[in-house]
């Protein structure tokens, strides 16, 4: 049993993080709102200097009344922690709130790689609702994915104001447009995503592009030079003490670095993905800290990343090099058992002994069969149980919302995402 299997395990940490107050006081002039997690906001000569405007409709509505019991500021900039879309289909409202007061429109200010980013996802919308709607079954019927651009840009470095002086950084980590914002007088960081909430960093999640973990890492060594005493994370409540902040940035850059050498040692040795999988082990000198928890990442998560990093797509099998087509592959193999029943019977044993993981495997003989088959029908929805049953066992969120989202569709029927919406 892996250690995101063990249930007092999984018990303590399938937990998402704690949702924010409706505000609160970092300091004089400093405040964090609710928004997609922790907005930042930060009262300058010039204005507010916001991070994140919230996911739009009544929660940003809460989140610019919040603000106006703060200040009476203007709101002089608009900054794009990242660029996941959810973090800022607010700015609208925003924009609007400026116009109602007779001022002008905020400064919206992102990283140079955020507006490619925005591309990218408006070239692919449909699939990325596919991919939404896998992990968060129904998200997509609730959720606008409004985008709009920044009016400037920059690379590693900006100024925003003097009075107090708030600079933003490039710390790249969840995507590679992600800022922090740092105030140097009081030493307060807001770090966007770049430190996560109390769960290993979201690495190698298993829908997303790559997120170099390497590279994480760097960020969090940059991030601790700067010796903060006040970290204000993306989720849950703000961190303070120089001690405690140095320890979680060190020991998390340290845990993703250990990760990088031990799955490159047996990549040097010749193993492939499974093996490696099969292969580690998660030391509790390196991963037992509550800051590191298996909620929301997961090591094995951030392995499968970094043998993405140093590999191509195939998985050492010489029948995927160049596959048959699906339909004739699940024909001649449905074809080639004897008698599916006793493969049916042997998953749904595996199953009653606890092991729902390895009764996916067998039953895959059969459930990937033709659909106009009786006993292929049946194992299916024995698969769908047995996804509900492995989305109970395991550890990190995407991974149960990927097992509940699979398990609806093959009750109904569904072995397919093609024509989702339409």
């Amino acid at each position: 049993m892996t250690p995101q299997e063990n249930p007092e395990r999984v018990r303590a940490e399938t937990q998402l993080p704690p949702k924010p107050p409706a505000s609160a006081v970092v300091s004089e002039g400093v405040w964090v709102l609710a928004a997609q997690g922790n907005a930042f906001a930060v009262e300058t000569a010039e204005g507010v200097v916001l991070v994140d405007t919230g996911p739009g409709g009544r929660k940003t509505e809460r989140m610019i009344a919040e603000l106006r019991t703060l200040t009476e500021a203007p709101v002089a900039a608009i900054c794009y922690s990242h660029g996941h879309v959810g973090y800022n289909v607010g700015v609208p409202q925003w924009i609007d709130h400026n116009a109602e007061r007779g001022e002008p429109a905020p400064r919206i200010i992102a990283h140079r790689n955020l507006p490619l980013r925005y591309q990218r996802y408006r070239e692919t919308e449909g699939y990325q609702a596919i991919l939404n709607e896998m992990q968060f079954w129904g998200f997509s019927e609730r959720f606008d994915p409004i985008k709009v651009d920044p009016t400037e840009t920059f690379d590693d470095h900006l100024v925003v104001s003097e009075s107090p002086r708030v600079e933003l950084i490039w710390t790249p980590s969840e995507t590679d447009d992600a800022i922090s914002l740092w105030l140097p007088e009081t030493r307060t960081l807001f770090t966007g995503p770049a430190v996560p909430a109390d769960f290993i960093p979201n690495v190698g999640t298993p829908q997303r592009s790559l997120r170099l973990t390497g590279r994480w890492a760097d960020t969090l060594d940059r991030l601790a030079e700067l010796r903060p005493e006040i970290l204000v994370i993306e989720f849950g409540p703000f961190v303070t003490g120089d001690d405690l902040i140095q320890k979680r940035l060190t020991t998390t850059a340290h845990a993703l670095r250990w990760l990088r050498r031990e799955v490159v040692e047996r990549l040097n040795r010749g193993l492939g993905e499974r093996d490696i999988l099969a292969d580690l082990d998660y030391p509790d000198e390196i991963f037992d800290h509550p800051w590191l928890t298996w909620a929301y990442g997961s090591p094995e998560y951030i392995v499968r990343d970094l043998i993405r990093e140093e590999s191509g797509w195939w998985d050492r099998n010489p029948t995927t090099l160049h596959p048959s087509p699906p339909d004739a592959v699940a024909r001649a193999t449905f074809d080639a058992i004897a008698d599916p029943d006793v493969v049916i019977a042997r998953a749904e044993a595996l199953a009653a002994d606890g092991d729902p993981q390895l009764a996916m495997h067998v039953i895959d003989l059969v459930a990937l069969g033709p659909d106009d088959e009786p006993a292929v029908i049946r194992a299916r929805s024995l698969k769908a149980d047995l996804c509900r049953a492995r989305s109970k066992q395991i550890a990190p969120y995407p991974s149960k919302g990927l097992y509940k989202s699979s398990g609806i569709r093959l009750k109904q029927g569904i072995t397919s995402w093609e024509g989702l919406f339409e």
